[in-house]
């Protein structure tokens, strides 16, 4: 009797698992030649396939019709940055006529990139000095008329108190701010900023059009791709004579509904920031899946910017995959009923060898269903199965109660 429940369990189990004729479209794999190899996710793929990634398997074919999957460690090579945070002690803060004076200590001599200060002033716009010194006796200029800047009122709450600058290593920092105001310093952090860079790509704008909406006095940038990209980051290029610092969204085409009368489109945000003319104005995004982009730029009642330049970029998405068993292997995506796999390889991914070959992928191929041997699930609504299961095992328990029973 166990024995035949347990084959039933087993046979009800295996339904729940996905097969290659689950998904949508298929690439053949070719080059396979190790054990490990590295696939790169083409950009054409994106829009098949699921915003996170998860209805990505890699299916095999043996020689004996056998269905096998390989198992894969996904890689988001995008830009990451660690901040460590220097101790130090102010030594020193003087003022005089020409300005304010500040001096930090730090304990020990370590390498920093980044000065974040905050003030207790509202409004500012000045400019400063940064020096480093080891002895207090010969100082070297780091920065010379850096500008830092704070505006806050009804329609704008702006700061841009950040000072980079190439790694440096000194004992002292000291900070010259050239203003006549009375400043306050109300805290400083130091900092050394670790970067990878990622490896990002600039995906290429099709259609770009700029609509100047004078009644709610903003600027609407729209920007359509060639195919549906992950999108991490935008670099936007103002060209103009003047300063500025507009507050900006950027939104997304998530979806659209045909009415009687039109299209109706469905944009929603992905990050916000502000445009200004003294920062680098590159905007980090929520990675998001997408071909129409929309940027918004709130004028107010300022004039018009000359928006000279826009870049799309996102980073690349590589799959680092074993192959354990001979078989013909295929890259297969597109089912939105899929759930993130779980491998336990992602435990060993220190395991991976360095500089595995990358496989060429073959051309998308729409997985002909009528031509899969595919053999129907008892029931298509996956609750029944897990209600079979339950029952099953509670019926498993009471035999084995009844048996245990009886041998007492």
């Amino acid at each position: 009797m166990n024995t035949k429940f347990f084959a039933i369990l087993i046979l009800i189990s295996s339904l729940c698992f996905g097969q290659m004729q689950d998904f949508k479209y298929k690439r053949e794999l070719k080059g396979i030649a190790n054990q490990w190899h590295t696939i790169t996710i083409p950009n054409e793929m994106y829009g098949k396939i699921s915003q996170d990634l998860s209805d990505i398997r890699i299916f095999g074919l043996k020689a004996n019709k056998d269905t096998i999957e390989a198992a894969y460690i996904l890689r988001k090579n995008d830009r990451t940055i660690i901040k460590n945070e220097i101790p130090f002690k102010i030594i020193n803060q003087s003022f005089n006529n020409e300005g304010a004076f500040y001096t930090f200590e730090i304990p020990s001599i370590q390498t920093i990139n980044d000065i974040n200060l905050q003030f207790s002033n509202d409004n500012f716009d000045w400019k400063l000095n940064l020096e480093g010194s080891n002895d207090q006796t010969d100082w070297f200029k780091i920065l010379a008329n850096s500008r830092i800047l704070s505006i806050k009122n009804g329609s704008t709450n702006f700061q841009f108190t950040k000072l980079l600058f190439p790694e440096s290593k000194y004992k002292y920092y000291r900070i010259f701010i050239k203003t006549k105001e009375k400043v306050g310093l109300k805290s400083a952090k130091l900092v050394l900023n670790e970067s990878n860079l990622g490896l990002y790509r600039d995906f290429k704008i099709q259609k770009q059009s700029i609509f100047e909406n004078k009644k709610a006095k903003q600027t609407e940038i729209n920007l359509e791709l060639d195919v549906p990209v992950p999108v991490s980051l935008i670099k936007i290029s103002a060209n103009n004579n003047f300063d500025f610092y507009r507050p900006i969204s950027i939104q997304y085409l998530s979806d659209s509904v045909k009415t009687e009368k039109a299209w109706i489109y469905n944009y929603e945000t992905i990050g916000n920031g502000t445009l200004n003319s003294l920062d680098k104005n590159e905007f980090t995004l929520n990675t998001t899946t997408a071909k129409k982009l929309k940027i918004i730029i709130e004028n107010n009642n300022n004039p018009i910017l000359n928006i000279s330049d826009i870049k799309v970029q996102g980073f690349t998405n590589q799959l680092d995959v074993r192959f354990v068993e001979d078989a013909d292997y295929f890259l297969v995506y597109g089912n939105k009923n899929a759930e993130i796999p779980n491998f336990d390889i992602v435990n060993f991914a220190d395991k991976i060898p360095e500089n595995i070959s990358t496989l060429t992928l073959g051309n998308e191929i729409l997985i002909d269903k009528s031509a899969t041997e595919i053999t129907e699930p008892l029931f298509k609504n996956k609750l029944w199965l897990w209600i079979i299961m339950g029952v099953i095992i509670a019926m498993l328990g009471f035999f084995s109660l009844k048996m245990m029973k009886k041998e007492d």
